[in-house]
């Protein structure tokens, strides 16, 4: 038989088993300069688990909190802070990891230490895992993590995976797709990076490649693209920019998987709760720990360059996707504003977007925002 040794040996490999584990709600065991730590998303967890865990801790446990999060409680740290959860049941850490600020309890807060690299890492580890990143952390010694069945990631492992197979992607498949609002398109799939998720490039028409290409950037919104929602412009950004590339006689619409800016669907449902409870977007999210805008977008740029495009006119109102661009070294020669609807029930998400967000929406001067007003 022929030997397969040396499939997990790469950082790549490490971080996507490491976050299955945390998905299935198991731990992991991350080593760094401060000493090993178990770790564990708070949102991957059921009681049974917690306590579990708990006792596996010698109740030396306790959760990060992001920067964004720990600020709203009022406990500045440039890595987070460490809230000690010794004697509280999992309510009472999810109230801290991501409850409501007025029901949290005070006294573990008062209490709270300065985060370390490590569990700053592991927090960026859940976000991978599409899970909120208040992590339960704990020090326990490799032999006993080992003995629980723990898989091992070193702290450098995370970096690494994204320096290498998180830029790599290759083309799977393509195939004609008439579309209503653009006509004849060709869908091609390319699959890469870290977790291999698939990500669509919709080429519309028959642009030329190698010259100046109108293109934009499209992160999925299953609420607006799929459902309508009105509760943002995604889904009328979708199909104008669609219109708009076919009415240039072609370009290319890259369809990017990170739902609710990077989050999740799950979390953007958690930060839809508090938006219902009068949090703007961007607030809403750092309830949650997350910063204003958690996308990434190597992904468009090996898509691009596997498409033969290194030169675009960017269809988009986001200055943070010309800049990502233009230090990936993609040219970017001119952009060109994509808008959606203004409505009442968006015109709130709007306004953050362009005042807090440094989106370059011109709302102030939009007769609809006015009507909605």
């Amino acid at each position: 038989m022929t030997s397969c040794e040396g499939f997990g040996d790469r950082p790549e490999v490490r971080v996507e088993r490491a976050v299955a584990e945390l998905r299935a709600g198991r731990p992991v065991l991350l080593t760094g300069e401060s000493g090993p730590l178990a770790i564990l998303p708070l949102d991957s967890t059921t009681p049974a688990s917690y306590e579990r865990f708990a006792r596996l801790a010698g109740d030396a446990h306790a959760v990060h909190l992001t920067p964004a999060r720990a600020n709203l409680l009022g406990l500045a740290r440039p890595e987070g802070a460490l809230v000690p959860l010794a004697g509280l049941d999992r309510e009472a850490a999810v109230l801290i990891g991501y409850g409501l600020v007025a029901d949290v309890p005070r006294e573990p807060l008062e209490r709270a230490r300065e985060a370390s690299a490590t569990s700053a890492a592991a927090s960026e580890l859940a976000r991978l895992a599409l899970l909120l990143p208040a992590v339960i952390v704990a020090p326990v010694e490799t032999r006993a993590a080992v003995g629980s069945g723990m898989l091992t990631l070193g702290n450098g492992d995370l970096e690494a995976a994204r320096a290498g197979a998180g830029r790599l992607f290759e083309e799977v498949s393509r195939a004609r797709v008439p579309l209503a609002a653009a006509g004849d398109t060709t869908f091609v799939v390319f699959r890469g990076g870290l977790a291999q998720r698939d990500q669509l490039a919709v080429i519309v028409g028959d642009p030329d490649l190698a010259g100046t290409v109108p293109v934009r950037l499209h992160s999925s919104c299953i609420t607006g693209d799929l459902f309508g929602s009105l509760k943002c412009d995604c889904g009328d950004q979708l199909r104008e920019g669609l219109r708009a590339l076919a009415e240039r006689g072609g370009g290319v619409l890259l369809y990017l998987d990170q739902e609710g800016r990077g989050t999740g669907i799950a979390a953007k449902m958690h930060a839809y709760f508090h938006q219902d409870l009068g949090l703007d977007t961007i607030d809403a999210d750092a309830m949650l720990g997350f910063e204003a805008d958690a996308r990434r977008y190597e992904a468009a740029v090996a898509m691009l360059r596997g498409l033969g495009v290194e030169r675009v006119d960017l269809l988009t109102n986001n200055p943070a996707k010309v800049a990502f661009l233009r230090d990936a070294g993609i040219e970017v020669v001119s952009r060109t504003p994509i808008l959606g609807a203004v409505t009442a029930e968006n015109r709130g998400y709007l306004r953050t977007k362009s005042e807090r967000a440094g989106h370059l929406i011109a709302l102030g001067d939009d007769p609809d925002l006015a009507a909605a007003e």
